[in-house]
């Protein structure tokens, strides 16, 4: 990364801040002294550095009898500038020999035990035990002391600590909201109830206690009570509506749905656009099965822009999931309930335009609709908007393979692998795509990078090198092509894709062609009506002059006119030739130019009449 000299500063404001408040807390009456010495020793260094004499030496004040020597008071000064520099290894031998000289100064330890914690070392709390020994009225000390107590799950120990702090601190808040804490840890909520109580008698009834004392209450299963709390909030300001939809969220949570909607209706009467309100409205009629009051809710929060996507998201998928379950029952959903939903996550989406998730809401739902098209192009949208989510991607390029659309399967793989470029599916698909449209140098290299990306995944190491072995053979190098379906018929010896491609690939190369008739003698045993692998064993035969068998695969291959490819009438074009059958070669060779995708050599083989070998 380059060097940034502005976030160079700000790192050393932080450290300068976070040093500063420990000299703060061990002697705040010298802070003054040390900042002073500390900003003279940086304006020394940049004199030296720029070549510039110093004009005037930096005399210290004398200090008070009560305070450091002032060989301490050096030892803390270099201390603290390691701190500062973040270099706490070469304070800590510093801080070790101030604590040595000055074995009573509460100080002393406390920042030897700064140092020690920041190297995770575990002397560190003794050392935090000691400087709270020697000034348990310091509340910093104290504080530094019950945190790392509680990190070592010394709970008891650490609530003493805390106890202390709130004899000199009644009123601090965020040392009972620990306390509070080391009592739920050490499972004691009677205890951090009893902390919460004495804090709201110093300073009131507060949202952030109430809310800790719910939950403390609900672990209790003391659902009264944890109302209580809800309602105490709620006369403490009555005027503020998220109160009362915190109330009704806590009846929602359990299944008191009636008496949570006079409390969002409250809600809705202060402020009637408290998006929340109606969202949870909306959530207790889909609850209770009230399709046309929820959709009321719905269409008012999804069509203002001004109340948040997320939660809208949220209540729209609970929706869908309810009409599916009622779909399950009725054994389909009504027309009407799916164009409602359609609508209501179109104005979704007209209300956020620039958000992706409703746009997932939307093809999802096509999804289920069998509108594969339509919910290929909705995930587009939301990639478009925000590429950082793998599971679009997948959910795109799966549906490009089910629409045999490779050029968009191509177009979006490399998309995706802009931002994924360490997943093994992105690069298979993008493989797969290259290999379909027969560019098989790009295929190779992506497919390989796939089978290094995926492992532990016996049958999808089988589909790569499956590809692999066609991807190869593209690019002419047949050594590897052999090798990948060697590979997979290893593992799979009746793969049919691999019996079907090798075999023909050997054909073409007239080479090992007993091997090949095997393989492809294979399949056409097993599926003895399929066109393709009749073809294939048929030329598997022609190449090795077996004309007469090659003729009769051929033509039951093509028993079935739906069957007749430009490759097999070329085929049995040129095994009618070789037995003589001159007319009807000429014949199926027109009939094989007529459909396209034909070998080069067709024109020639019309124009002579015959097979050039």
């Amino acid at each position: 990364m380059p060097y940034n000299h502005n976030q160079y500063i700000v790192a050393c404001q932080r450290r300068v801040q976070y040093c500063g408040s420990l000299l703060l807390r061990c002697f705040p009456w010298r802070f003054a002294f040390l900042l002073a010495v500390l900003t003279a020793a940086g304006s020394s260094a940049d004199a030296q550095k720029n070549g510039r004499k110093k004009q005037k030496e930096v005399v210290a004040p004398v200090l008070p009898e009560n305070g450091f020597h002032p060989k301490e008071e050096a030892l803390v000064v270099d201390g603290m500038k390691y701190m500062i520099r973040g270099e706490a290894d070469r304070a800590l031998p510093v801080f070790e020999e101030l604590a040595k000289i000055a074995p009573q100064s509460a100080a002393a330890h406390y920042l030897l035990a700064t140092a020690q914690v920041k190297l995770n070392k575990p002397e560190g709390l003794e050392s935090a035990q000691k400087a709270y020994e020697l000034d348990d009225k310091n509340v910093y000390f104290g504080k530094f002391l019950a945190e790392n107590l509680a990190y070592q799950k010394k709970y008891r120990e650490a609530a003493e600590v805390y106890e202390n702090i709130l004899r000199i601190e009644p009123a601090n808040l965020q040392s009972s909201i620990e306390l509070a804490a080391v009592y739920v840890f050490s499972d004691q909520l009677d205890k951090a109830l009893e902390t919460y109580d004495r804090l709201e008698k110093n300073i009131g009834v507060t949202e952030e206690v109430t809310k800790q004392k719910q939950q403390l209450y609900l672990r209790q299963n003391n659902l009264d009570k944890a109302l209580e709390e809800a309602q105490k909030l709620i006369d403490s300001e009555p005027t503020e509506a998220y109160y009362h939809v915190r109330l009704a969220e806590l009846y929602m949570a359990n299944e008191m749905l009636d008496k949570a909607i006079p409390a969002l209706e409250e809600a809705l009467r202060i402020n009637s656009e408290e998006a929340q309100a109606h969202i949870l409205l909306a959530d207790i009629y889909r609850r209770k099965g009230e399709t046309e009051k929820c959709n009321r809710e719905l269409r008012m929060v999804f069509g203002n822009p001004n109340f948040d996507v997320t939660p809208k998201i949220r209540v729209m998928s609970g929706y869908l999931e309810m009409l599916k379950a009622n779909e399950g029952r009725a054994g389909t959903m009504k027309s009407e309930d799916r164009s409602e939903a359609m609508k209501l996550v179109k104005l979704l989406i007209d209300t956020h335009p620039a958000e992706s998730k409703p746009y997932v809401l939307y093809a999802n739902m096509l999804v289920h609709a069998n509108e594969k098209a339509k919910a290929r192009d909705s995930y587009t949208k939301a990639a478009r908007i925000d590429g950082s989510v793998y599971e679009i991607w997948e959910a795109i390029l799966q549906l490009d393979g089910e629409l045999n659309q490779f050029d968009s399967l191509l177009t979006h793989s490399e998309m995706a692998l802009e931002v994924f470029p360490n997943q093994g599916m992105l690069w298979y698909s993008n493989g797969s795509a290259n290999l379909v449209k027969k560019n098989y140098a790009e295929a190779v290299s992506a497919l390989e990078e796939s089978r290094r990306l995926i492992t532990g995944n016996p049958v999808l190491s089988r589909y790569i090198h499956a590809q692999l072995g066609d991807a190869y053979n593209g690019i002419g190098e047949y050594r590897k092509s052999d090798e990948a379906y060697e590979y997979v018929l290893k593992e799979d010896p009746e793969n049919d894709h691999v019996l079907n491609n090798y075999s023909y690939f050997l054909s073409l190369r007239n080479e090992k062609l007993d091997k090949a008739r095997e393989m492809s003698l294979q399949l056409v045993k097993r599926h003895p009506e399929n066109a393709t692998y009749l073809d294939t064993h048929a030329w598997v035969l022609y190449m090795m002059k077996d004309y007469k068998g090659a003729k009769e695969y051929l033509e039951k291959a093509l028993e079935n006119p739906g069957n007749a490819s430009a490759t097999i009438l070329e085929h049995y074009g040129d095994v009618l030739s070789r037995l003589g059958e001159k007319d009807r070669a000429l014949e199926q060779w027109k009939k094989a130019k007529s459909m396209g995708d034909h070998s080069t050599d067709i024109d020639r083989k019309i124009a002579s009449g015959t097979v050039h070998d």
